[in-house]
């Protein structure tokens, strides 16, 4: 499974990573569910980036609904440390 140290966290309206290259997506169940969306790694500067939709792709998660403990469970699995969460 390709591994990211760095993850960002999309809030509203941001569904996607420019810049991101070489990406893979990638579905990780937990033991808390699926995520809020797929998981995006890519390469960005050279790092290996993965990237999370808070919301779901096209927001259709409501905050009180968002998965958190599946969303940072998943990324811990691919071996995150760090995470960059974006708000509006």
């Amino acid at each position: 499974m390709t591994k990211a140290t760095i993850a960002i966290i999309g809030g509203s309206g941001l569904y996607n990573m420019k810049g991101l290259k070489n990406t893979e997506e990638i579905s990780v169940d937990t033991p808390f569910g699926k995520p809020s969306s797929p998981i995006t790694v890519g390469t960005l500067e050279g790092k290996q980036v993965a990237f999370l939709a808070r919301h779901g792709i096209g927001h259709y998660i409501t905050p009180s609904e968002v998965p958190y403990l599946a969303n940072i469970y998943a990324l811990k699995s691919l071996g995150v440390e760090r995470i960059i969460s974006i708000s509006a």
